[in-house]
């Protein structure tokens, strides 16, 4: 995809990137933006063109025997390289089995209550680790040889140490060593499990920081600039799954660069309540991953990628429930419009040359059901919308949805309550029970990561916050100065919990030392000057206002009218904050010269929003153009505006293929078109009048169909992609 710079801006930044693109000691870069490095995708395997999808980085996986070989593989095709290896897990048997040491590691797999190891995706020998200090040096060592072999970036994925572990003997080592005492089983008490998680959350940071200063050091000693990425789930979805993994911690390590925001149709389907039904929500579970996302690194200056995936991790979907699921995940990514860089796909040839279900079983019957290729429209679109993706660094940013400014608190020690012996709520209802109800009438209500309330106007975009203490807890009382001293300015704080969550007895700072509250509300409270408030009220404080309400959040969302409490408060505080209420049925974002559209159901109506205009439809594998939108419930949607680049024919409006060396002269335009091999590109340009003739590479005529609206004035091309490229010749 591509829409034309302005002459000026595209000579400076053609230098710019010829200035950078030669820091790169023989990585031949033809696309003058790629070392902006908007897009990615990693591999486990080397270059096949039936993956070759033209982002700009290649990120090839793990460091085992061959990675040498796939990294010069991928850099030959013109990729920026970086390397991802897993970081709780990996076909590290070397280390496990004592080869690398002499040492045998098998006592660091993480281990339940039973005694069982937990091991990934079922292997009989890759567990996850409970990683020691001898861990973090056999990383740093296989990420020197990708960096050697010419990769640019280090990716340490997936720090995650599962809930229901806590009992190998290195963990048991690592709590007398961390707590100064013997080892308490995590499912003995609340105060057990919440310490195992703190120490467990610890212990991923320390394994992170050992690689992160190593490569620090190393470019020090190299002259190198070797970026840190962390790809993680959300912290919600984390706490969901029942996972505990270091999110907002890791912006304080000063070798940490940024994140990969891994969320994808797997992890947005996981149910949740709204109203008392228990279901997938996947447009809306994915807009607040996103959402916990893109506020982890807000005001921090590190980089935030967001994953998408066509497919997923569980292969007994669907093509049709995938394409459904990843239109969902895909807009409620494109809805935060500060992140313009993507992974595209995790795993290219699981989407290109993958078999899964072509269509899905017959409830009660015993059917035989055909596996296939994804099938051509749907790579098609899958292709146009990646090539999207590498042209939402756009400034321009308009929004049609319901009030903004509404956030929902959220801490990392959500992931520490969800353990035995009282887990929090299933379904998670502690937040969603506040956010739903919200996002549900169009109000894009964020989920503001708690820890980075210190962060310099980290909370002034905010003038209403929803905050509990069921499900977590505050890590420090400094949060609780930094939210009052923004309640002072003017916000208002909406505090809703029923004080009953048993995890709010756990030997922590606000029942520890000169502090001897029961509840950690009470410190927050004090800091507003209503220490000893416990009715529910309106406390004016300041310009601002706390406002209480002795309510579950996750007893609410269990309710078939227990999204009404929610809204009620949401239009007291804005009254309050003297912000104007509007609530929609849909989320509306433009950005640049994209339409992003989500329609919303269980909201009570089944009005449409109805956009006059004249787009093309960046989810039709044939670019099907239009003179009106309509959102309906339920919908997502993906448009470019034609009238916002009219001006600048003849031009490529949009494509299945990466579309370079744009070239126009009188009656004339031309530019070369790349795309994986085996796949169908559609591609819609803009002329100023009907075309004459149109050439494209050597194919025969019979290999290309065109079509001319007039109407539009756009011609629709479509023809086999090729990974060499092809040169298209219009006149016109």
């Amino acid at each position: 995809m591509k829409v034309p710079f302005a002459p000026y801006s595209l000579i400076v930044t053609l230098v710019i990137a010829v200035v950078l693109a030669s820091t790169v000691e023989g990585t031949q870069v033809r696309d003058p933006n790629q070392r902006r490095e908007r897009t990615c995708f990693q591999s486990e395997r080397g270059y096949i063109p039936e993956i070759d999808i033209k982002s700009d980085v290649a990120i090839v996986y793990g460091i085992g025997k061959n990675t040498e070989e796939k990294i010069e593989s991928w850099r030959k095709e013109g990729y920026i390289i970086h390397l991802m290896t897993g970081a709780s897990w990996g076909s590290y048997q070397d280390y496990l089995n004592g080869d690398w040491d002499g040492k045998n590691h098998w006592d660091e797999a993480q281990t339940d209550k039973d005694g069982k190891p937990i091991m990934h995706g079922g292997s009989k020998d890759v567990p996850y680790m409970c990683p020691g200090p001898d861990y973090g040096k056999y990383l740093c060592i296989g990420v020197k040889k990708a960096i050697d072999a010419g990769a640019e970036a280090v990716h340490m994925e997936e720090p995650e140490f599962w809930v229901s572990g806590g009992y190998s003997e290195a963990f048991k080592r690592e709590w007398q060593d961390y707590y100064k005492e013997p080892w308490i089983a995590p499912h003995t008490s609340p105060d057990a499990q919440y310490r195992a998680s703190k120490l467990k959350y610890y212990l991923y940071r320390r394994a992170l920081t050992q690689v992160f200063d190593f490569i620090q050091d190393y470019n020090k000693q190299t002259g190198k600039d070797i970026k840190c990425y962390v790809p993680t789930h959300s912290m919600i979805n984390y706490a969901a799954w029942k996972i505990v993994s270091p999110e907002a911690s890791l912006v304080q390590i000063p070798g940490c660069d940024g994140y990969i925001g891994q969320v994808w149709t797997g992890t947005a389907r996981t149910h949740n309540m709204y109203r008392g039904v228990a279901k997938e929500r996947t447009f809306e579970t994915a807009f607040c991953e996103y959402g916990s996302l893109h506020n982890l690194v807000r005001s921090t200056g590190r980089r935030m990628w967001y994953l998408n995936d066509p497919v997923e991790d569980d292969p007994r979907h669907s093509w049709a429930d995938y394409k459904r699921n990843w239109e969902c995940t895909f807009i409620g990514s494109v809805m935060w419009p500060d992140v313009w860089r993507f992974e595209v796909m995790p795993w290219p040839s699981r989407v290109f040359t993958g078999r899964f279900p072509s269509k899905e079983p017959t409830k009660g019957k015993n059917e035989k059901i055909e596996h296939t290729i994804i099938p051509p429209d749907y790579a098609t679109e899958v292709l146009t919308a990646i090539n999207v993706l590498n042209d939402l660094n756009q400034p321009d940013v308009q929004r049609d949805m319901g009030t903004n400014g509404i956030g929902v608190l959220v801490s990392d020690t959500m992931m520490f309550q969800r353990g035995e012996p009282n887990p929090s709520d299933l379904f998670f209802g502690s937040f969603y029970g506040l956010s739903l109800p919200l996002l549900k009438r169009g109000i894009p209500c964020e989920p503001a990561q708690y820890e980075n309330a210190t962060i310099k106007d980290y909370l002034k975009s905010y003038k209403v916050l929803f905050l509990t203490y069921e499900g977590m807890k505050p890590p420090s009382g400094n949060l609780h100065v930094a939210l009052a001293k923004w309640v002072r300015a003017g916000g208002v704080l909406v505090f809703v919990d029923s004080d009953k969550d048993p995890y709010n007895a756990v030997k922590e700072w606000w029942n520890s030392g000169k502090l001897k509250h029961d509840l950690p509300r009470v410190h927050l409270f004090e800091q507003m000057g209503q220490g000893s408030a416990t009715k529910p009220g309106i406390y004016p404080h300041g310009k601002g206002a706390l406002i209480f309400s002795a309510a579950s959040p996750a007893w609410l969302s269990q309710q078939p009218d227990g999204d009404k409490p929610i809204v009620a408060l949401a239009q007291q505080a804005c009254q309050l904050a003297d912000v104007v209420w509007k609530q929609t049925n849909y989320f509306i974002l433009r950005r640049g010269p994209y339409l992003i559209a989500a329609g919303l159901d269980e909201t009570g109506t089944a009005c449409r929003r109805e956009i006059d205009g004249l787009f093309v439809d960046l989810f039709s594998p044939t670019l099907h153009v239009s003179r009106k939108i309509t959102v309906c419930p339920g919908d997502r949607m993906l448009w470019l505006d034609i009238k916002k680049i009219k001006d600048d024919a003849p031009t490529v409006l949009a494509s299945a293929s990466k579309i370079e060396g744009e070239k126009k002269s009188k009656g004339k335009l031309e530019f070369h078109s790349e795309g994986p091999i085996a796949t169908t590109c559609a591609t819609r340009v803009l002329l100023p009048s009907q075309p004459k003739s149109t050439k494209i590479g050597d194919l025969a005529a019979d290999k290309i169909k065109s079509d001319w609206d007039a109407d539009s004035k756009t011609l629709l091309l479509r023809y086999p992609n090729s990974p060499e490229g092809l040169e298209v010749r219009i006149t016109y």
